[in-house]
Formats: C-alpha cells, structure tokens, sequence
C-alpha cells in the first residue's frame, strides 16, 4: 500500500485556460502547434482574447500538478499525495485551492501577495495543443517556504519525489535542497524533461540536477532536443534514452532508467544498458478531444504504480491507461474512478 505522503511533487501552479482555436489565433500571436513556451509580452493580450472570443474551460494544472493529481486519483487512497508551488492571493488562487482539494492531493501553496495566480493559455487546433505559460505568481517561489518546519514535513514524509523540468526556471535552489535530501536518505528523485526550451536554455541548471535524477521522462521531441544541444548527434530516441541513462548519478544506489513517450507510438525505457518499447493504447482519432496534460497523465499513472513498488512495465501500463483516459477529455481532468486492473 502506498503511505501517508508518499509523493511529493514541487512545481509550477497554473490555471489552465483551455479552448479551440482556429490558425488565425496561432498566427496572430506567433504560437507553433504542440509548442510549450513561457508568454512574452507580445502575447499577454491573448488570455482575454481567449475568454471574451472562445469557449474556454478554467482547469487547475501546471505539469506537476497535474501528474500529482492524476496520481492522487489513480491510488484513490486519501493523503497519498502532496504538492508544492506558488499561487496568488486571487480568485484564481481560491479556484486552484478548491480543485487541488477536491483531487485529494495536500497541497500547501506559497502565497505571493502581489503577483497573481500564474495562468496557461491552451490552444487547441485538431486536437493538438500549445501551451503559452504565464508564470506570474508560480515564478515567485522560494527556497524559505520549503525549510519551514511544516513544509519540510512534507519532505522528510515522502519517499518519491516529483518535479517538471518547468520548476527549473523558477528554483534551481528548491530542487537541490529536494535532490540532495533524496540522495542522502536513499528515495527517488525524478525529473521531466518538459519543453525544448529548458533542455536550450536552461540546460545548465538542468544538468546540475541531472546526477540526481533516479528516473528522467520526457517525449521525443524534447529528447531530440537534448541530443541536439549536448552535441551527440542523434535524433534516435531510444539510443538518446540509452545515453541519459548513462549519465553519471550522485548517488550509486539506484540506476537511471530513462521514460520517453511518442504520442502515438511506444513508449521507450532505457534502463540497465538496455532498451524496452512498450505500445500504447490505440485510440481512433474521433475520440481524441485534446492532447493537453496527457504527458503529464502518463507520469501521473507511471507513479502511481510506482509508489506501490510495482514493475516498470506495470508502471508504463498504468502510464499509458491516464493518458488514455485524458485524451478523452478536455484539459488534464478524468472520470470519478479509475477503471485500471
């Protein structure tokens, strides 16, 4: 059974603002399909322009979150779960705090008094989405909320640890303090790949916390990516996957396994010198509604079985189920019950 607190993610809180667009919109404000990018300000016009122009959806995400979340639902086991992130004293913060509770994951914001709650703008074309992050509040954490007495708590309690390649831009200095405590206390440290853009620019901080990733996911995209900017010249996933794993660790006392997922074609695990494809559930594409949050619903049910010691191919299954599951729906959200054997 999996524990009290078990996972602990730390990450970015952002209400998803969610609608289909048309190309025009993509156009207008420069954004490519199946991107994730931080807004500039060329684009802070559009999250009005989205709620007064399409019907959108608020859904309470941000990658981390959201794997957490489905975590949380897929164990239904009450206070498995817990999260850590930075929100606004707003509307949309009270809208996060009410659906974070209502997931059952023991979520203990940072509450920045003057920035407001960081949103994503989700646009969705043929089923296919691009993220347009603005961070705001989510940008503002800091370290000294971590080391308090009652959030340190949530770190000492867990033993499985849960961070978006997103939170790197925000607090390098979070995710040491997180890693180093995992290495010291033999737990599990993972990390997600998360965007092109963190594996170009942020690829310093990235591979300062690299030695102490127990498990890195990531799609095929970014993994070229990573390939791309350390100079390897590969755009072969699976020898990629091979060589992240390979990556010298901080801590001798589990192996690297890599987890790269490609949309529609099999999920790539690298681990121990080897490599295993696993297929993923087929779905006709008029059930696909929109891809948004399904990498993040893949890692959400590759960890849900995970805390409970579970086999990597029982975790991928599980994995490959969540996202099955989200792409049905709107945003990262899903049915009352998870129907997983």
């Amino acid at each position: 059974m999996a524990s009290d607190g078990v996972l602990l993610g730390m990450g970015n809180p952002l209400l998803d603002i969610s609608a289909v667009v048309d190309d025009d919109f993509l156009r207008k404000y420069d954004i490519k399909l199946n991107d994730a990018i931080l807004a500039e300000d060329k684009h802070l016009p559009m999250y009005d322009e989205m709620t007064n122009k399409y019907s959108v959806d608020f859904i309470a995400g941000g990658a981390t979150q959201n794997s957490i979340r489905v975590a949380q639902w897929m164990l239904q086991i009450p206070g498995a779960t817990s999260f850590i992130g930075c929100i606004g004293k707003d509307k949309f913060g009270d809208e996060m705090k009410k659906h974070a509770k209502l997931a059952g994951v023991n979520v203990h914001y940072y509450e920045d008094e003057n920035a407001p709650t960081g949103t994503c703008a989700v646009c969705v074309v043929g089923g296919e989405r691009s993220l347009i992050a603005n961070l705001s509040a989510a940008n503002c954490y800091k370290a000294d909320h971590l080391k308090q007495p009652e959030n340190w708590a949530l770190v000492e309690k867990a033993k499985y640890f849960y961070i978006a390649g997103f939170f790197l831009t925000v607090s390098p200095e979070s995710i040491q303090l997180v890693a180093e405590h995992a290495a010291a206390n033999n737990k599990i440290f993972m990390m997600n790949l998360s965007a092109p853009f963190i594996c170009e620019f942020f690829k310093d901080a990235q591979e300062k916390a690299l030695p102490y990733m127990d498990f890195v996911f990531g799609n095929e995209t970014e993994a070229r990516t990573f390939s791309k900017v350390h100079g390897w010249e590969t755009d072969d996933v699976e020898e990629i996957a091979l060589k992240i794993s390979q990556w010298p660790k901080a801590s001798g006392t589990y192996k690297r396994i890599t987890v790269i997922t490609q949309g529609p074609d099999p999920v790539v695990v690298a681990e121990d010198g080897k490599v295993k494809k696993f297929p993923v559930i087929k779905l006709p594409q008029e059930k696909l509604v929109d891809t948004n949050g399904a990498g993040d619903a893949f890692v959400g049910g590759f960890l849900s079985q995970l805390v409970k010691q579970k086999p990597v191919e029982d975790c991928v299954k599980a994995g490959c189920y969540a996202s099955n599951v989200i792409i049905q729906r709107p945003g990262c959200s899903y049915p009352e019950k998870p129907d997983f054997e």
